[in-house]
């Protein structure tokens, strides 16, 4: 599942995601621009309707083989009934459905439906709110396709090996700083954070609390060559840890390794073409 990305629509934060690229949006939040706070009965009271019913299960009769018919069936013919009521937590469990996702949690949480259901409770909604959410949606793709063009996720896919890639860092400042003996001889819990400080010279909390304003993590942001330098890291690394050097030792190490191939790759015509390619 991939990270969670939010468009705005009429003044409402919409979370969507990808799953199996397939692209899923928030009902509940989409339901919080009716009633901000009985989200849960909106979407149940949607999910009573017959025609609701129908186009969901044809949904999964198209998209999914493991549906469930006969349950289908059943729900299909009391729907609309005074006495019929349907959760989405129901309605996954008895038919295994995989159109509408129930998650839990407080941030996050929620119920989230593939974008072709989720356009449909919209227009249930308001069609002037459907016609947002969708150009809002298209607007957050055609941004995603645009990175995918100009090489942003060639990047994602090498930093599968240790951690996803973004590029924005500033050249003047690649070159790691030498660790001081204060931070030599802090001991980090996550081994991440160890070659985070030998790289960037700071943690991912550090990171964080210096950019509060952006999403993702301190490698998110990373120059194409700090990722080179920092897979080798993590090889160099992990041969230290069986070895069973202390961490004060890796870390110093480490940070002597980075500063050396950060200085040697900035120099390469190769690395620094890519870089002007990427600009």
């Amino acid at each position: 599942m991939k990270k969670s990305k939010r468009i705005n629509v009429k003044g409402i934060a919409i979370v969507t995601f990808q799953k199996s690229d397939a692209d899923f949006i928030s009902l509940t939040d989409i339901a919080r621009y009716k009633d901000k706070e009985r989200t849960n009965y909106i979407i149940q009271n949607w999910m009573r309707n017959r025609n609701t019913i129908e186009f969901i299960g044809l949904w999964e009769k198209l998209n999914n083989p493991n549906f469930k018919g006969i349950e289908f069936e059943a729900f299909k013919n009391q729907a609309g009934l005074n006495s019929f009521s349907l959760t989405p937590q129901r309605w996954i469990e008895k038919t295994d459905a995989i159109g509408l996702i129930s998650k839990a949690g407080r941030y996050g949480g929620g119920i989230y439906a593939h974008k072709d259901i989720a356009f449909e409770f919209a227009s249930w909604i308001s069609s002037e709110f459907k016609l947002y959410l969708i150009k809002e949606f298209q607007r957050l793709k055609e941004e995603e396709k645009v990175r995918i063009e100009t090489g942003w996720d060639v990047k994602r896919t090498l930093a599968k090996i240790n951690y996803r890639i973004h590029t924005d860092a500033i050249k003047a400042h690649l070159i790691p700083r030498v660790i001081s003996k204060t931070h030599n001889n802090i001991i980090y819990a996550n081994e991440a954070d160890v070659l985070n400080m030998a790289l960037f010279g700071m943690t991912a909390k550090d990171w964080r609390v210096e950019n509060k304003g952006k999403d993702g993590n301190i490698r998110d942001y990373a120059d194409v060559t700090q990722l080179v330098v920092l897979s080798n890291l993590e090889s160099m690394n992990a041969e230290m840890i069986r070895r069973k050097l202390s961490q004060s030792e890796r870390l110093f190490t480490l940070n002597e390794i980075a500063i050396l191939q950060m200085k040697s790759l900035l120099g390469n015509p190769s690395f620094n073409k890519l870089g002007d390619e990427k600009n």
